[in-house]
Parts: structure tokens; sequence; C-alpha cells
């Protein structure tokens, strides 16, 4: 590869991004698990479980091995070096077997060495293998869980990776480890033993905030001590005086707050690894605005003549590789099925709205428009808030990236992240200074909650047990109630209340389990260093997993709402009111996977109104499908006190799902995939996009978590100035209509059809496939069809 083809603004970044994507490996990093083990053997049983968790972790940071990449403005790895990736047997303690498929599996593998495998056959398993999260979890978990969840009917987020979603607000540019210390310090001095029943619990959580910052500063000093170490033995003058500057940075942060641009960047990137070695959250770690968090260090340097455009765009871009080299941690089994990727869901927000609800697009945020740009890196995911007030040009400049057809960034309603958050029960002040999307598209408030995903619900499946009478044709059991033969009830009506009984007797397994899961998170697996970032743990000295933060809110993702409400038109339109066929014809022909039933399945392809369209017959069933779904899921408080929100979006689950099922009266075949988000079912939006957005804004999407809808369309379709311009005014009219997200497929069909045959050729090709991008020779043959099968979008 010559220099010529490689991306970044500089010699250097050319070479550290290529070192990134080219040269490193995914594989196993043993280490934290052997250090956590250590830690664990050496105090378990002498203190409390938030101490143990602060010990553990400062006991990693000082004993860990320190990467420092020759060149690297910015350091730090959550293994031991870059791409490689720990493990959390706490959580889940992987088999041998385990090891063997992560090692030798085609997609998404972790090369695991044959000492590592050792290791954990002799000292990881024997210790953690019964003390593991997720044993525990399978054990207490009743046989109706167990019956649904193997059927594929939801999935359980926690059972390989801890709760989540954990943002960055402002604070840690203003806060050193020193000072939370010396907060922790005062709330720990003015507990009330009197009074306070729960003083010693918080007493116990407080200790164990403070053990997490004093290892957070460890890593600080022990970086700058290897920089040191490193010149004294550097015979490049160039990298060795670079080498004592990073030492400088490193003596800041993280003890003391940043004043450099620079040392900003590498206070947020030390969170960010202290963050994720604590505990394996989902989703990751991201730094929410990181525009107007950079944005005064930017100005006041800038103004100073201390720091140039070219030299912030720099650090930005080693910021963009130190993402990259960071894989989401392994997964196995289910947990794979529904988030088979490297991508850790990191998604920086720019162009938000300020607090004081002004427009927040700065000179940073067309700098981190041009960085996402230039590196084309799967990691961070990238995503633009759009409000009124955005300038138009940024939204072009954003949208100008958008076709050129890798799927970033995406494109965020700020109005609607504020009046989500405002219906959720925040305040104003926190929902505009830290509303923010994450993770995929979930919206919630940066530094100030603890926004738990608990794993996807498959809504057809649903529809599918009510005409098997409770019956699962996957696991061929009886897992669900028998609420009556689908063919003798004698209206819609009827026919939909036994669909909203089955989705109830559904939820209410899936809830139980989630606060059955939230409970034993409490109790376990406590997160002092998150704990120690979020308001308001340290002023009341609960934990993050305890509910300490000031707002907790718990998502339920709905997946397939296109199928059901499809399905539902075909059955309300020609069993219940037409009569064209009965229903006892419609449930063979979804056995027979409609082979011998060509009449039939001509006249649900081809006469029967589908979402997407804006056609209101399907779209009032939909309107109905999701009033039920809030009906039955929303407000339900869980153990640590939070909301329980739904949301819609699928990462791969959607693919997972459609496996599971036999056909559907909407016409989808037997293991075929569902359609992501709120996208309508592949091949049935037939009038354009603008029908597509009419049809989802008439779900009231300001009452769920976030809404993830996908748009497709052919290069031709969207260029020259005219593209742009048509893409815009598409991304303007459905925000006006409050849509929360939208983002864009710009790719030919025939590339996708080339790429399948000939994955050699298109090893760089990326594509968007549910809230992130990937690669699309990492994406299984069933996914990479579901993207091809996706509607082409025109704008004739």
């Amino acid at each position: 590869m010559t220099e010529s083809k490689l991306r970044g603004s500089t010699t250097r970044i050319k070479r550290l991004r290529n070192i990134s994507e080219k040269e490193c490996q995914p594989t196993i990093s043993i280490e934290r698990a052997l250090l956590l083990t250590e830690a664990y053997k050496k105090w378990e049983g002498t203190c409390s479980t938030p101490v143990l968790r602060g010990r553990a972790f400062k006991y990693i940071m000082e004993n860990r091995t320190l990467y420092i990449e020759r060149g690297a403005l910015i350091v730090g790895e959550k293994g031991h070096k870059p791409w490689a990736a720990p493990t959390f047997p706490e959580l889940c303690c992987h088999t041998l077997e385990d090891f063997d498929n992560m090692n030798h599996r085609e997609k998404v593998f972790f090369k695991v060495s044959d000492e590592d495998r050792r290791l954990q056959e002799e000292v990881i398993i024997p210790y953690w293998q019964d003390r593991a999260m997720m044993k525990r979890m399978n054990a207490l978990l009743p046989e109706a869980w167990h019956d649904l969840f193997n059927a594929g009917m939801f999935t359980e987020f926690l059972m390989q990776r801890g709760p989540g979603h954990t943002v960055a607000d402002g604070k840690i540019y203003k806060t050193g480890y020193l000072d939370f210390i010396e907060r922790i310090d005062r709330e720990i001095e003015n507990l009330d033993f009197n009074m306070d029943v729960n003083a010693l619990n918080k007493l116990e959580a407080l200790k164990g905030m403070r053990l997490t910052c004093e290892g957070m500063i460890i890593l600080g000093k022990r970086y700058a001590m290897r920089a040191r170490a490193l010149a004294e033995s550097e015979s490049d003058p160039q990298w060795r005086a670079e080498l004592l500057e990073l030492a400088e940075v490193c003596e800041v942060v993280p003890a003391h707050k940043p004043e450099t641009f620079r040392q900003a960047i590498q206070m947020y990137w030390f969170t960010h690894i202290g963050v994720t070695v604590e505990m394996n959250n989902w989703d990751a770690y991201s730094p929410g605005k990181l525009d107007q968090h950079l944005e005064p260090f930017y100005n006041r340097e800038i103004e100073a003549g201390t720091l140039t455009r070219d030299q912030a765009r720099e650090y930005l871009e080693n910021l963009w590789i130190q993402f990259n080299n960071q894989p989401a941690p392994p997964k196995v089994g289910i947990t794979l099925k529904e988030s088979a990727t490297y991508t850790d869901f990191c998604n920086i927000n720019t162009g938000a709205l300020r607090p004081d609800g002004t427009n927040g697009v700065s000179e940073v945020s067309y700098l981190i428009l041009e960085v996402m740009d230039e590196m084309k890196l799967l990691q961070p995911s990238s995503n633009v808030q759009i409000s009124r007030k955005s300038p138009e040009k940024f939204l072009k400049e954003a949208m100008k990236i958008s076709r050129k057809g890798w799927g970033q960034p995406a494109f965020y309603n700020s109005e609607a992240i504020i009046q989500e958050l405002l219906n959720m029960g925040k305040t104003i002040d926190d929902a505009r200074a830290s509303g923010i999307a994450s993770g995929c598209v979930e919206t919630g408030t940066a530094g100030k909650e603890a926004y738990v995903l608990t794993g996807y619900l498959n809504v057809p499946k649903v529809l599918e047990l009510v005409l098997n009478r409770g019956f699962d044709p996957y696991t061929q059991k009886n897992i669900a109630p028998d609420l009556g033969d689908p063919c003798t009830f004698s209206s819609y009506e009827s026919f939909y209340q036994a669909v909203y009984d089955m989705l109830k007797y559904v939820v209410k397994v899936k809830i139980a389990g989630n606060n059955l899961i939230e409970r034993m998170y409490m109790q376990f697996m406590p997160v002092p260093l998150l704990s120690v970032i979020t308001d308001d743990c340290i002023r009341k000295g609960v934990d993050y997993n305890s509910g300490g933060a000031r707002y907790n809110t718990s998502y339920i993702q709905c997946v397939g709402i296109a199928t059901i409400t499809d399905s539902l038109a075909t059955i309300k339109k020609h069993v219940y009111e037409e009569k064209t066929f009965v229903m006892e014809m419609l449930i063979k022909s979804c056995k027979a996977n409609f082979k011998g039933y060509d009449a039939v399945y001509d006249l649900i392809d081809n006469q029967t109104p589908k979402y997407g369209n804006d056609d209101d017959y399907a779209d009032d069933i939909l309107r109905e499908v999701v009033q039920s779904l809030q009906e039955v899921i929303s407000g339900r408080i869980t153990p640590k006190g939070a909301k329980t929100v739904v949301e819609f979006l699928p990462t791969t689950c959607h693919v997972y799902f459609g496996q599971v099922m036999e056909a559907s009266p909407n016409g989808r075949h037997s293991g075929a995939s569902l359609p992501d988000g709120i996208s309508p079912e592949k091949g049935a939006d037939r009038n354009g996009p603008t029908a597509v957005i009419k049809s989802a804004s008439k779900i009231d999407q300001l009452k769920t978590g976030g809404a993830l809808l996908n748009q497709k369309f052919s290069p031709s379709v969207v260029a020259g100035d005219q593209g742009i311009a048509n893409m815009s005014a598409l991304v303007r009219a459905y925000f006006a209509l409050d849509g929360h997200h939208i983002q864009f497929n710009v790719i030919e069909r025939a590339t996708l059809l080339d790429a399948q045959k000939n994955p050699d050729a298109y090893k760089d090709l990326i594509v968007r496939v549910a809230g992130y991008s990937d690669y699309f020779n990492n994406l299984d043959k069933a996914l990479q069809d579901e993207i091809i099968e996706r509607t082409e979008q025109n704008f004739g």
C-alpha cells in the first residue's frame, strides 16, 4: 500500500491508522482476567463488595501492561496491545469451547494463544465458573423465562455484558480525579451514623469509589513514567521529545483537570479506558457532545497561538484510531447473534443544541466532520444532531459525507431528543445540557443517567405464538398460553385482543427476569468508577448499578414492528373484511412457506396495504401495535427505581429473530430476517422516501427512547447538488414530523452482490447495518442478504 492510499492528515496518522486497520489482529487479552482473579483471591471475603471492586480495579491499574505505539499522541488500550480484547470472567466465564469458537470462527473472530488457553483452563475457569453472573442468572431465572429465551422471543443483554449506557458530560474536563477524591472524602466525613440507617452502605460505596480514583491516578502516573523511561533509551530526537511531552500530559491528567486541548482529549481517553476495563458495559463509553466539551480548550489555545487547527485535527485523528483499536469484547451464543460485530457502539454527538437552547455548531464541529470523513473508521460511530437552529451548511457538509456510502454520520433530531427526555421526567436544563443519543439511537442524559438496555423483543413472534396456540415451531415446545383456536375468532378485534394478551404474557416474563438480573447487579457488581463520574452517585453514596444516578431508565428494544403491522393488515383485510381466504388457509400457507399457495401469496404481496407507503389502513394498525407496546411495557418500575421505556432498534438481532420464525402472514418467508428498527419490510415500501417518513412519523416517537430508520439510495439518485438538497430536505421534513433518527446506505445493489461473490476485492467496503456501520465482509451472509434486499429509494 502506497502512502497516497493511506488515510490521515499527516504522515504520523497515516502510519498509525494503517497499523490499526491492516497490521493488528483481533486477539484475546487474558491479562485483566488474571489480575482480577489475583485481586479477588487476595481480598474476597475480607471487605464489602464495593470495596472489593475498587481494590480489584486499583490492582489492575497498578499491574497491567502499558502500551505506547511509536508516534502516538494519545495513549491507552483496554488490553495489553491494540485490538487485544480483555475478558470479564466475573460476568461470563468463557469455556474452552468458547475460546475455540472465537479462535476458529470466520466472522468476528478473536485469536487465542495456547498460553492463554492454558491459563483459562488452569486459573480462570476453576475460580470463576461458578461465580460468574451468567452462571448465577441461568440458575435463578425460571423455566418460563428460559423457554421464551430459547425460542428467540427475547434476548438478554446482561448475560455477558454489564449495564450501560455510559456517556461523558463535561465534568471530567473541569475536575481531576484528585478533585473527585476530595468530594468523596467530604461525603464520608459528613455521613451521619446516628440518623442515617444507610450510612454504612454509603461509606462502603464511597470507599470503593475512592479506590478507583486512586487507580485512575496511578494509570496516568505509570504512563508518564513509562514515556520517560522510553525517552531515556530513544535515539531519535523527535520521538524522544514527543515522549517527554507525552509524559508531561500524563502527569497532569487524569490526576488534575486538563488545561490544553490535547490534555482534554487524553483525559477523556483515560476515563474511557478506565470505565471499559472496570466493566464490560453495554454499550461501551461515549464522549457525548465532544465538540462542545473541546470547544473552550480549542478557542483558548487558538487565540493564544499555542495550538493550530492542523494540530487539533491530528489529535482528534489519533483519538479516532484509539477508538478503532478497541474491539467490543468477545461474545458467544445468543449474545453474538444480537450483536455480531467488533464495534463497541461508541457514539459521538456533534452539533447538538447548547445548554441555553442555542445553536451548538462550532469550528470544532466542522473539524470533527473532517476527521470522520478522512479517517473512515468503524469506530467511533458518529452522528450529527440537527435542530431547527442548525446551519444549513452544517447539515449539507454532513450529508456530503453520508453520501459517500459508508453509513456515517447518522442524523438525529435535537428537538425530538429533548422532548423525549422531558417526557421521561428530565428537567429542561438537563435535557438541553446533556441530551444525547448513544449506542445505536438510544436517548439519555450524559453523565447523569444510567439508561440500561435489557434485550430485544421479537414482536412478530408474539403473533406467531397466537397462531400456533402457544406452541413454538422452532423449539417444538409449548412455551406460552393457548389463547384459543385462531380460526374461531369472530372478529378482528377479538383476534387482536389475543395478540395483546400474548404480548402481556411475554413482557411479564421478560420484565420479571429483568428485575431479577437487576437485583443481582445491585448486589454483586457495583461499578465505583462509573459512579464517580455520574451525577449524583457521590452525593447519594449510592452505586450507579444500584440507582445512584440522577436518572435511571430501563429499555426494552422492540424489533420487527413492520412485520407484525403488515401481517395484521393481511389478517384484518383478507380474513375478516373481504374474506378472500380463511384463517386456516393463511396458517397453512405460512406453514408451507407459501409453497403451493401462489394465489394467497399474490393477494398478500400485491393487494394488501403495507406500512411505509403513507397508507392509513396499514399505518393505523402500526399505531395500534405501538400503543399496545407502550401500554404493556412503559412506566414499569424496576428494583433500583428505573422507569421502563420502549425503543425500536435491532443491532443484528433482526436477522436472528427471523431465523427462529416460520413464514409470516405478510409474505415474509421462513427464516428471512425481520426489518431493522422502524424501517418498512423489504420491498413493501413502494411509494418513495417521503411516503416512508410520513408512515414512520405516525408512530409517536416522542414517547420512545429512540427509533431507528434506515433508508437506501443508489449513488446516482443522490448525485450532485440536487442530490444533497433532496437528502437534506428529507431529513428536515422527517424531523419536522418529530422523527427521531434517520441514516442512509448509498450504494448500488450490484456492488453488494459482487462483494458477496468476490470478497477479496472489497476488503474496505463499509455499509450501514443498523445503528452502526461495519465491513461488509465481517457480516454473515444472512445479514448481507438483508442489506442487499432493502428497498432502493428514488426521489423521482
